[in-house]
């Protein structure tokens, strides 16, 4: 009870700076949580074309249809493959006409039907990968009556880039952002010491251990972090809701990741305390 209630009195002690190393906290959490919502955003638009990404092989015309068989046994047997869908020179036109009617001069009746027959590789879900693709590709490559091999993965592997460039600029600015908030909370902490020093000499003197003396301490430094990632989640939902109705559509991050955000802001302040109250309380 003496560590909450000392705890919860160096807030009306000194307000300001308490406030500030809270904010800190907050504004460092709140740069990686407006990473966070990019990426987990980015996330599900990368999932969603990932599901779209299918190879397509396309056959020479005299290719045999034995061979066929063989190919889509073969191909249907990979693990990353959830089946193989033969595609005739006819289908490919009756397709053509139905998605392309502009075109329908081209592919009027009687005209010679100049698309390729082929097959079309479908991935299990949680194998569009760029090595699954690789591998189905791999595979196709070995059959001399494949004249083409087509997969949309170049630009997909241009959004991972993306994903990971973002995921490293959250590292490293929320790391700069929060060494910023220890410095203030330990600035705090040390100005606190250093005003209560008689009460702690005095505290030393009838057996307190440091042990007694830094829980005070520490639980403001955890309270402060605590304020930072509440003050950071309020400010990443009204990012969320400002992008939400004046620009785009966007998902809100998952509850896991809020959760995760107001554990980090508590345990940061804690430990920020627990390094500065180390330090400073040699000198008392």
């Amino acid at each position: 009870m003496y560590a909450v209630r000392e705890g919860f009195a160096a807030f009306r002690r000194a307000p300001v700076l308490t406030g500030l190393s809270s904010a800190m906290v907050g504004l460092a959490l709140f740069v990686v949580g407006l990473f966070g919502l990019a990426a987990y955003n980015l996330q599900l638009a990368l999932t969603a074309i990932e599901e779209r990404v299918e190879v397509v092989l396309y056959l020479r015309d005299d290719t045999r249809q034995s061979e066929i068989d063989l190919a889509v046994e073969e191909l249907g047997g990979l693990a990353e493959v959830q089946g193989v869908r033969y595609i005739s020179k006819r289908d490919a036109l009756a397709q053509a006409r139905e998605q392309l009617p502009e075109f329908g001069e081209l592919f009027s009746e009687g005209s010679v039907n100049p698309l390729p027959q082929s097959l079309e590789v479908e991935l299990r879900p949680g194998a569009h990968t760029s090595e699954a693709v690789r591998r189905v590709v791999e595979t196709g490559t070995i059959y001399p009556f494949v004249e083409d091999i087509q997969y949309g993965q170049d630009w997909v592997d241009k959004l991972f880039v993306i994903r990971r460039i973002g995921a490293v600029s959250a590292a490293i600015m929320g790391g700069a952002f929060a060494l910023v908030a220890a410095l203030i909370i330990g600035t705090a902490l040390r100005i606190a010491i250093f005003a209560r020093r008689e009460e702690i000499y005095v505290m030393r003197l009838v057996g307190a251990t440091n042990w007694f003396i830094r829980r005070p301490f520490l639980l403001e430094g955890a309270l402060a972090g605590m304020l930072g990632g509440l003050l950071a989640w309020l400010l990443t939902y009204l990012a969320y809701r400002a992008v939400y109705t004046w620009l785009f559509a966007i998902a809100w991050i998952p509850i896991a990741w809020v959760g995760i955000g107001l554990a980090s802001g508590t345990l940061f302040g804690a430990v920020a305390s627990g390094l500065s109250i180390r330090r400073h309380l040699r000198e008392v």
